[in-house]
């Protein structure tokens, strides 16, 4: 069964190194893993230290993945990719119980790592090992190199497509999942592609609709509704001309993830019936911008699912 515990906040500083220590420690034992005690802990403080070092306030832990397989995530407010320590960063280090050579640290004792940007921060994961791999995992980075200046669509013919009464949660809730998508899809296509061939299509589409389209769905009017308070939020996103048919797939193939979820193919949940039907709103709105309809709102589409599910 995946696992999602809920975010740890950390302390600043040295104490937020130590606090995830004993964190992950007790996860492990609560998980019944104890035999990834000693990787996850030496893993994770090298994480946690060069979020500190390197990133920005607040950091959190969480773990997500199955108990075969469970997966730490930390993540911090900085967008900028992990960095290499350096002896600049030596006082600060003779304050840590441990200290051992960054992500070189992780990379020798994890079965999977990789990092991503998510919204204005990053996360950094890693998968914790039994025994050490006889080399060091290569890491699976996103979101920084493989993203373009611009969108694959640049240089063609557009439309805009309005997005109306777009609830401010639901929306940052289907981006992160997205993200969560995106990473799954990316190491199951590296590490199994002999037993699941798909997962290179599928996640070849899902990054490629990302770097299209996230940083419209989470640009500067979502953000400023996120300050503001505000619950919801109208959209205007640029799309090509054939976005119907991208996002008629795109459907297909989030029913297609949700299959590989529940059957613990990915280390992440499948959507719950209130993602689905605000992804089928929001995605079903490309189709019909797409096509030539009126934009409708999100208030006026929920509403009348309501009603048919409960007259």
């Amino acid at each position: 069964m995946p696992l999602n515990r809920p975010a740890e906040p950390l302390a600043p500083g040295p104490r937020g190194a130590s606090q995830a220590r004993r964190w992950v420690a007790e996860a492990c034992a609560a998980l019944g893993r104890e035999d990834l005690r000693e990787n996850a802990e030496l893993a994770l403080s090298e994480v946690v230290t060069n979020a500190i070092l390197h990133g920005k306030d607040p950091i959190t832990v969480r773990l997500r993945g199955t108990r075969a397989h469970p997966r730490v995530e930390v993540r911090d407010a900085s967008s900028e990719p992990p960095a290499l320590t350096s002896e600049d960063d030596q006082d600060f280090m003779d304050a840590l119980p441990t200290f051992g050579r960054g992500l070189a640290i992780v990379a020798g004792f994890s079965e999977a790592w990789g990092a991503e940007r998510d919204g204005d921060g990053k996360i950094v994961w890693f998968v914790p090992s039994t025994l050490p791999p006889d080399h060091p995992t290569k890491g699976i980075v996103l979101g920084w190199e493989d993203e373009p200046d611009e969108p694959s669509f640049a240089h063609e013919e557009t439309i805009t497509v309005r997005l109306l009464d777009v609830p401010v949660d639901l929306m940052q809730g289907t981006l992160s999942h997205g993200a969560e998508l995106r990473r799954e899809l990316r190491l199951l296509a590296v590490a199994h592609q002999d037993t699941y061939p798909v997962a290179s299509d599928l996640s070849a589409y899902f990054s490629a609709l990302a770097r299209d389209f996230r940083w419209q769905f989470g640009g500067e009017t979502m953000l400023e509704a996120i300050q503001a308070g505000r619950p919801q939020v109208d959209l205007d996103v640029t799309a090509p001309l054939d976005v119907a048919d991208r996002f008629s797939r795109l459907m297909q193939l989030y029913d297609l993830a949700d299959a590989f979820c529940r059957n613990e193919r990915l280390l992440t949940l499948a959507r719950s019936p209130e993602q689905v039907e605000f992804q089928s709103w929001l995605f079903g709105e490309f189709v019909r911008q797409g096509g030539g309809a009126d934009a409708r709102p999100w208030s006026i589409s929920h509403a009348s699912h309501l009603s048919r599910a409960h007259p």
